[in-house]
């Protein structure tokens, strides 16, 4: 008896692609260096300021784009709105050395989906990445709330339309403000007593309502609409 050998061959998962964007050399081959450890990640490229960011990120079209905001040129905030409006689905990490850092809150509404302290371990970082890449915002209960409660405090105010919050239904609206307290799905869920995947559900028929990219976003939205008041 003659066996056929199998013709299903192993499967792997692409590796996501990182740009690094940082004007200091050794920023971006330490971080070159701790990401290109990862299994899942590959560096793909790196740029030096705004201006070269927003040409490779063109060239390149990595899933994860890791930027600095403090830059000669064209800075991170700028390099970001731009990458953003060229490509809604660009993911972009913004990298800060200071936990309050002004800009911060500004690439969040830039369309950032979220940031990271330079200081943040090699497994931080990597996590970060894939967080991003996943299509989820990098929007952990810990410091990120403290600052987006922070910069909507602080930030130039802008108030949603009224008609836009009104759109949602009840459960809807307590989903987004779950959401902008950095709490995650399965979070949501135990605290609604509903499935993970009915969490899922609301959460993206949030953001198509009220026209938003991603949880940051949305987290944002909650502030600036007074939903969610800083540190509550």
């Amino acid at each position: 008896m003659t066996t056929t050998p199998s013709s299903a061959t192993p499967t792997t998962t692409p590796s996501i692609r990182v740009l690094i964007v940082d004007d200091q050399i050794m920023v971006r081959e330490g971080f070159s260096v701790l990401l290109g450890a990862q299994h899942d990640i590959e560096v793909v490229g790196e740029a030096v300021d705004g201006r070269e960011a927003i040409a490779q990120v063109a060239a390149l079209r990595p899933d994860v784009v890791l930027m600095d905001i403090r830059m000669p040129e064209v800075n991170g905030l700028e390099a970001t709105r731009e990458i953003v409006a060229a490509d809604a689905a660009a993911k972009v990490l913004v990298l800060t050395t200071f936990d309050l850092d002004e800009y911060v809150y500004q690439a969040l509404r830039a369309g950032a989906s979220g940031f990271l302290l330079k200081d943040a371990s090699a497994r931080q970082l990597a996590d970060a990445v894939r967080i991003v890449a996943a299509g989820d915002a990098l929007l952990a209960p810990t410091v990120t709330k403290r600052l987006i409660a922070e910069f909507s405090r602080l930030g130039e105010p802008r108030p949603p339309a009224q008609d836009r919050i009104r759109d949602l239904t009840e459960r809807e609206t307590e989903v987004l403000v779950l959401v902008a307290q950095g709490r995650s799905n399965l979070e949501i869920a135990g605290h609604l007593v509903v499935a993970e995947s009915t969490v899922k559900t609301h959460v993206s028929r949030v953001l198509v309502k009220l026209g938003l990219r991603d949880r940051t976003q949305a987290a944002v939205f909650a502030y600036e609409a007074r939903l969610v008041t800083p540190g509550g």
